[in-house]
């Protein structure tokens, strides 16, 4: 520790630290412009200086770093006079159209004048006027660029954090100016990130402009609903009607970073496709009726299918809250563990049990990540999890984290790693079982035999070294964090790819490595459902449904015995629809028509079930199936909380009313419950967030007054022994036709964006991407409206030629209702065959009411 005093104010500080940090830590302002926390001191801006004594002119304190007895000041006379200086130049050229200006009220240039700035200015000229208009730069962003004051922080966020280096500088000196490539920015991932950071009004949201005032805005800390990151973010609205979304540095795992969806993409809550009040089907149509109409006819409905199996199936979307009541009503009203929290994959529960109850790592990000070396498993990070991807390229570029990839599909952070692995879909069992091989080998004595005897290496494909490379990374790093995308859950070998994780580790942890593993969620709540058991083989806890003891805690709790067997999972529960066994199904917040893999199966599965219940805040394809449609609030319209990927429990404000005749989620769960004659205690979110607390065990001890800004960490719970599990993985062969896989893009991830106007006019139209080397061999070029056919059906969209794609790839967005990708999917086969060809202009008709494009 080294000993500093500053303004006769003395403190210890680290090694490494700067003037302006121990400056902060002793609570001296120091006025900045240039610096910003995350991005590395750039010491442009001039006003920051500080005396340094022994040292003759004045230093930049953001760029100097402390030495032991330093003596500093920071508010002389000499100080006083060069901030004065450089704020009148920064005024000289800078137009006073403070009264227009959306940054008016929140500007910093404002502040810093009314605190360090001349009383009167020297300059006499005319200003400078780069555009006499503002400049689109693109459908979210405008800029006046004769506000900019060169402070650069727009372009080293998007450089050094975003990785998009859309925006750059032109020109010298005073001519310098900050623009995107040709004027725009075309090849920009439109997060606003730069908007959030820019100190003036130079660049500015779009959609927010001469909207209202920040005195205006009623303001309300809430979490991102687009992803499992968890971000934090705060929703501006001005006479409840939303207006805009910032973030804060000092909050939440983001740190003042948003991605396009959480930034730009919350006004889906304002849709017009909501659900006004609920509906019954009628000779063949949905029809509006009274909450007490709906009342009465499912009452009668739910007692005429009484006898017959009932199920449910619930958004990861929904509070932690709503989904623990969810399954309570499941387990105790309907008498069924049939439960499911996913419509594009089953868990198997008896490997993802040891993983969660074993490994994974409920600590912050930022810790995980300051491991060594960071392998992330699966799916592709920059479009999932793009704030997880900030973060990670931060500890690659500053931390010197060595970043291990292995998927099927490439992303923005290869750039950033050390090993590389490109490996067929359904392909990662075999190569995680050779890189566990590979350690194994490489420890030699350093690992008990016995557990390692059966140890055959498997074929990981021809010719390939990655499984080497990453074996001997993972070898050389002192500790190790694994991240896992939830999209390997997609493939039929997602049960042996998760043996695989668990025996690698297993084998790290013996090896002293510290292994930390934490899930890349796409879906906001995605742990928290699993927490609070909405799950067929696990009850909240993530405790095994065929644990007596287990049960018997919740029954008393309860009032009501718990079935003992394991329930069925959506695939199983839509074999019951088809045998014609399901009685109720009901469905919330989600919208399996969309996205169950095998749209022709659903939809015959959803009509054949004697009753489909769903409660939605929009009208769903699935909604338009049911018999009975109950609308619920929306996301901003009740309180809650969400469990993010690290595990950290958040509180999810309310800051609109629920519209037209919407009831909150709990509301509608418990009037469900009273037409079974039956009442669940407690019901209201506090007291039932409360029980969560008591009889969950990693939410144990915690308060949602305790959350804070920050929320808290739930704690790791270890429920299932680990070791070694044989699982022989299936090596994919190769295929000689082209596979089609799915996933999300950037601007869109559920059915909740693609109802945001703003995302909508800047996401890319469907599309289909593929490898410069197929278009080439099958004669298509970029921009090719192209038709994907499989054995199920076909879609028509436009090509995208990414060269960093793998041959033999065909990917297409799943998040893109339109395009029904579903139907040319069939469950349980993924990836699935395909054929691409060019889609001719003119339209034929070969029977009445399917259209096809010749060929």
């Amino acid at each position: 520790m080294l000993k500093v005093t500053i303004d006769e104010q003395t403190l210890e500080v680290e090694a490494g630290s700067t003037v302006l940090q121990a400056a902060q830590g002793l609570g001296i302002d120091v006025p900045t412009f240039c610096y910003l926390k995350r991005l590395p001191p750039l010491a442009s801006c001039r006003m920051c200086l500080v005396e340094i004594e022994g040292v003759r002119r004045l230093q930049p304190s953001c760029a100097t770093a402390a030495t032991d007895g330093m003596v500093v000041r920071t508010n002389t006379p000499l100080i006083e006079e060069t901030r004065s200086s450089m704020l009148d130049m920064l005024l000289a050229n800078h137009p006073l159209d403070c009264p227009i200006c959306d940054k008016g009220g929140e500007c910093e240039l404002q502040d810093m004048v009314m605190a360090y700035g001349p009383r009167e200015s020297q300059f006499r000229d005319d200003k400078r006027v780069f555009h006499s208009e503002d400049i689109r730069l693109s459908p979210v962003i405008i800029m006046n660029v004769n506000r900019c004051i060169q402070c650069q922080r727009c372009v080293r966020m998007c450089e050094e954090v975003v990785g998009a280096v859309a925006l750059g500088t032109v020109e010298k000196g005073m001519d310098t100016a900050v623009t995107g490539f040709e004027g725009s920015l075309a090849s920009c991932d439109q997060c606003g990130n730069c908007v959030e950071v820019c100190p003036v009004g130079a660049l500015m949201s779009f959609p927010y402009r001469y909207k209202a005032r920040p005195w205006d805005l009623v303001e309300t800390d809430t979490v991102c609903p687009h992803c499992g990151t968890g971000c934090q973010l705060t929703v501006g609205t001005r006479k409840g009607e939303f207006m805009r979304v910032r973030s804060k540095w000092d909050e939440g795992v983001n740190h003042e970073t948003l991605c396009v969806r959480g930034r730009f993409g919350l006004d889906f809550v304002a849709s017009r496709d909501r659900i006004k009040q609920p509906m019954i089907r009628q000779d063949g149509a949905l029809v509006p009726v009274s909450w007490d109409e709906a009342g009465d006819y499912l009452r009668r409905r739910l007692l005429a299918v009484e006898s017959k199996d009932a199920g449910g199936l619930a958004s990861p979307r929904l509070p932690n809250e709503v989904l623990y009541q969810f399954q309570k009503l499941m387990r105790t009203v309907f008498r069924t563990n049939n439960i499911d929290c996913s419509s594009r994959w089953a868990a198997p529960f008896d490997t993802l049990g040891p993983l969660l109850g074993t490994f994974y790592s409920r600590t912050p990000l930022d810790d995980v990540i300051g491991n060594d070396c960071v392998l992330v498993v699966g799916g592709n990070i920059t479009e999932e999890n793009p704030v997880t991807e900030y973060l990670l390229r931060d500890g690659a570029r500053r931390r010197q984290t060595g970043l291990l990839m292995l998927s099927a599909r490439p992303s923005r952070l290869d750039a950033d790693a050390r090993v590389v692995v490109r490996v067929p879909p359904g392909g990662e069992a075999a190569s995680l079982a050779a890189v566990v091989a590979g350690l194994v080998a490489a420890a030699g004595q350093a690992l008990p035999g016995g557990a390692f005897a059966d140890i055959d290496r498997p074929a990981a494909g021809a010719g390939s070294d990655g499984p080497d490379r990453l074996a001997a990374a993972l070898k050389e790093g002192r500790s190790v964090t694994v991240l896992v995308s939830v999209d390997l859950l997609r493939s039929p070998e997602a049960r042996a790819t998760l043996q695989q994780l668990n025996n690698l580790l297993y084998v790290l942890r013996l090896l002293g490595k510290g292994p930390a593993m934490q899930f890349l969620f796409d879906r906001a709540n995605q742990m928290g459902a699993w927490d609070m058991g909405v799950l067929p083989a696990a009850l909240p806890g993530l405790r095994a449904v065929a644990d007596d003891a287990a049960r018997a805690t919740l029954a008393r709790n309860w009032g009501a015995e718990i079935p003992s067997e394991p329930g069925a999972d959506l695939d199983a529960m839509l074999d019951l629809c088809v045998g014609g066994r399901m009685g109720a199904l009901y469905i919330v917040g989600t919208d399996p028509l969309v996205a169950y893999p095998d749209r022709n199966f659903v939809t015959r599965a959803l009509g054949a079930a004697d009753l489909l219940i769903v409660q939605d805040a929009f009208l769903t394809d699935t909604a338009g199936m049911a018999e009975v449609v109950l609308p619920a609030a929306g996301y901003g319209e009740e309180s809650g909380t969400f469990t993010n990927n690290e595990g950290r429990i958040q509180n999810v404000r309310k800051f609109r009313e629920p519209v037209f005749e919407a009831r909150g989620n709990l509301a509608i769960v418990d009037f469900v419950a009273a037409l079974r004659n039956q009442a669940l205690r407690p019901s209201t979110q506090p007291e039932i967030f409360d029980e969560i607390a008591r009889l969950v065990p990693a939410y144990q001890g915690l308060t949602q007054d305790g959350l804070g800004a920050d929320g808290a960490f739930t704690k790791a719970v270890p429920t299932l022994s680990a070791g070694m599990l044989p699982a022989p993985p299936p090596v994919p062969t190769a295929a000689d036709r082209l596979m089609l896989i799915t996933g999300d893009c950037l601007f869109h991830n559920g059915y909740l964006s693609e109802r945001s106007d703003i995302l909508n006019t800047v996401a890319n139209d469907p599309y289909v991407a593929m490898s410069a080397q197929d278009t080439a061999e099958l004669g298509l070029s970029d921009g090719d409206q192209v038709i994907v056919r499989s054995g199920q059906g076909e879609l028509t969209a436009q090509l995208k030629v990414d060269r960093q794609f793998p041959k033999g790839l065909v990917f297409v967005p799943e998040n893109y209702r339109a395009l029904r990708l579903n139907s040319l999917l069939r469950r349980g086969e993924y990836p699935c065959a395909v054929e691409v060809q060019k889609a001719h202009a003119t339209l034929e008709v070969d029977r009445p009411g399917r259209i096809w494009r010749g060929v």
